[in-house]
């Protein structure tokens, strides 16, 4: 595997430092900020325009629509929209509206189909969203079939991930966007050759940004979570990298501890710590020992206190492991419920009371610390797209 930046094994040994000097990686500066970010609908628009109809998000690993005529429906910030499967083995995504009077063509949350067919006047559309069938054509008049396809949204799928930009008249360059560091990063982990084997959504009355700075927090793992993963993962300990617009950083699990004051020599120590990374805009993936997981984190079309998180739990194919299919099963089944348990008892109620607060009249402005590394480039990454005519 090539490395990017700094060898793994020496990262890890920073951390080993940290935990010996209690100290982090650290940010170049405190950052202030305002609680309308959360709550303005004016600063939601330029959002849903300027970041997520701009530039590249991941919707989705390619192995959950594996086969031509697989399709995923999904709500995007500004589009509604069908993800499917083409027969060429590309992937488009459709925004879900007939071309005749506007009805949603496809209600289903996934399937397989060979064309989509509207409910209301029976209109139909292959895969690859061009206009098939006009129902009693022969008494509805002049229409330019070839206009009349359903509108596709740039799409590219890259490293595993089906990305999209969600505006129409973008332009998808995923390497581009992620940079020659971490677009490397990424190949390295070979993560085409892997399978979502759990995922699931949550609408939650919780500003996206909010949602996506509790998971690239650090700081808080002792206090929002004692019995949970504080009695796993060290609080405040990271070596970071910064690329620009995205970043990663590793985190220790409390099994180094052994190494802090023993002298591990040539070992590997990657088996004691988590990997994340923070891929603008809206998705952390976390790089397990034996696993990854990967949470996305979309506004909502038209409340700026609304948004959707998913979690994905990407894995290993049972074939390309030792274990038995039952086995296999059990160890992600038992994984995910544990991500689940503390998702609804710890964070949830913790964030959805944060938006509370924040539509306080008088909330004042609030700060970001130094060593709230990944929160503060997530943090410029967003106003940089902002800020951009």
């Amino acid at each position: 595997m090539t490395e990017v930046g700094a060898p793994r094994e020496e990262r890890i040994r920073r951390t080993l430092d940290h935990l010996r000097n209690d100290t982090t990686d650290a940010f170049e500066h405190t950052t202030w900020f305002e609680p309308e970010e959360f709550t303005d609908t004016a600063v939601a628009k330029r959002e849903r325009d300027l970041v997520f109809g701009r530039v590249p998000s991941i919707v989705a690993h390619g192995s959950e629509i594996p086969r031509a005529g697989d399709f995923f429906t999904l709500q995007l910030p500004r589009n509604n929209v069908i993800v499917v499967r083409q027969r060429d083995g590309s992937v488009k995504t459709l925004v879900n509206l007939c071309r005749h009077r506007g009805a949603m063509v496809e209600k289903e949350e996934k399937g397989r189909c060979r064309l989509f067919s509207c409910p209301y006047h029976r209109w139909s559309y292959d895969t690859d969203g061009s206009l098939r069938t006009i129902t009693r054509d022969n008494t509805f008049g002049e229409a330019e079939r070839a206009q009349m396809g359903l509108v596709a949204l740039p799409t590219e799928e890259r490293h595993g991930f089906i990305w999209v930009i969600d505006d129409a008249g973008a332009e998808i360059d995923v390497a581009t966007w992620l940079g020659p560091e971490m677009d490397a990063v990424l190949a390295s982990y070979n993560l085409e050759s892997l399978v979502t084997v759990r995922s699931e959504g949550f609408d939650e009355p919780v500003n996206w940004k909010i949602m996506q700075d509790a998971f690239l927090d650090g700081y808080h793992i002792q206090y929002a979570h004692p019995n949970t993963a504080a009695k796993h993962i060290h609080t405040n300990v990271l070596a970071f990298d910064d690329f620009g617009r995205h970043c990663r950083f590793i985190a220790p699990r409390k099994s180094i501890d052994r190494w802090i004051e023993e002298d591990p020599g040539d070992r590997s120590l990657a088996g004691h710590v988590t990997e994340t990374h923070f891929l603008l805009p809206n998705s952390t993936l976390l790089r397990q020992p034996d696993h990854f997981q990967l949470l996305t984190f979309r506004p909502h079309p038209t409340d700026p206190q609304r948004s959707r998180m998913e979690m994905r739990l990407i894995v290993p194919k049972v074939e390309d492991t030792e274990m038995t299919e039952e086995r296999w099963t059990r160890l992600w089944d038992k994984n995910w419920e544990i991500l689940l348990a503390v998702l609804h008892a710890e964070d949830f109620p913790l964030l959805r009371d944060s938006q509370v607060s924040m539509a306080s009249a008088n909330a004042g402005r609030m700060i970001l610390g130094r060593n709230e590394v990944a929160n503060q480039v997530f943090r410029r990454g967003v106003q940089q797209l902002l800020a951009q005519p």
